[in-house]
């Protein structure tokens, strides 16, 4: 019985969420009956900072959706790429990865902001800023990917030519670039979450750099909701119920994340309970109100261009591939 108590509570802390005074089976039938679509796809991705997007599943029961899939995206983290052709329907990235997936022709609409922080760059005891990766190793998952776009923007931000003055690293003799850093073989690296949990709790502790808190990255959105462009066009009513459902999950995170933690390692999202919790009480769910994801967008891809990473000027992508209708009216509607 405590089980189902607990589960009932859970359950009302969403639905708690909707707008004020609706009943449950009046908002889900009313959404069943102004969606275009019940059906919507999005990623699965060992990322514990896209929490939102892992526990969104019963809020978009609750929008109407009945038809809820995780695809696995693999190790890939070209998340916005597997959307931009259609392979899902949405998923959170971080602003810059979305900037290059559209620069490069992806079908992309970037719909709003959702939460602040969560990289932290790790390094060698001697190195106390961004600028002083100059002619150091720094470790990366992939080429490319989001620690590499994010950390290319910073270099490029603080004077530095990041194809010229860092070297690079993915891997060396099968060990991850994680494993480098620890074992000393590389200088730096830029870890996200569960990642700055699990160095930590190696003992691991020089961070010269938070996007949580440093400026002027800690002013600026790191994840954003990207749609595909077919399904954004052809179902608004559904597509504004995604936004809301993720916007509420985003709260939730910031609410309750305890539970939050438990449902993300029990839905096989992530491995750490502990890991989870802490990441979730370090990332910054609470900025969707106030921040303008116009702004973070302009930013990253004047410091993307500026490192040679796109071709394409910010005015350009912000006005074929952003939608805020939508996070507008979401903004006047969850006020509370």
């Amino acid at each position: 019985m405590p089980m189902i108590q607990t589960r009932r509570r859970f359950l009302a802390t969403l639905l708690l969420a909707s707008a004020a005074g609706l009943i449950w089976t009046r908002r889900v039938r009313a959404a069943q009956a102004g969606l275009e679509t019940t059906s919507v796809r999005l990623l699965k991705f060992p990322g514990i900072c896209i929490a939102p997007q892992y526990i969104a599943e019963e809020l978009l029961r609750t929008e109407g959706f009945t038809n809820i899939r995780y695809i696995d995206a693999g190790p890939s983290v070209e998340l916005s790429v597997k959307v931009g052709r259609g392979e899902a329907d949405f998923t959170l990235e971080f602003a810059a990865r979305a900037i290059q997936t559209i620069d490069d022709g992806g079908a992309v609409i970037v719909l709003g902001g959702v939460h602040v922080g969560c990289y932290e760059l790790f390094a060698k005891g001697e190195i106390r800023s961004v600028g002083d990766l100059k002619g150091k190793s720094v470790g990366v998952q992939t080429a490319g990917d989001t620690p590499h776009a994010f950390l290319t923007a910073m270099a490029a931000h603080v004077g530095l030519k990041p194809t010229e003055d860092i070297r690079w690293v993915t891997s060396v003799g099968g060990a991850n670039p994680l494993e480098l850093f620890v074992n000393g073989k590389i200088d730096a690296y830029l870890a996200i979450p569960p990642e700055p949990q699990e160095l930590r709790a190696r003992g691991i502790r020089h961070v010269i750099f938070n996007s949580a808190v440093d400026r002027p990255w800690s002013q600026y959105f790191c994840c954003m909701l990207n749609g595909n462009r077919e399904y954004v066009r052809a179902h608004p009513v559904a597509t504004k119920g995604v936004l809301r459902a993720f916007l509420k999950a985003a709260d939730l995170c910031v609410s309750d994340p305890t539970r939050v933690a438990r449902s993300i390692v029990n839905g096989g999202f992530t491995g750490r309970y502990d890991y989870a919790l802490a990441a979730l009480q370090e990332v910054q769910y609470d900025k969707w109100r106030e921040y303008d994801p116009e702004d973070t967008l302009r930013y990253y891809a004047l410091r993307l261009h500026e490192a040679g990473m796109i071709k394409s000027l910010p005015n350009k992508i912000i006005a074929e591939n952003t939608d805020w209708r939508f996070l507008n009216e979401l903004k006047r509607e969850l006020k509370a």
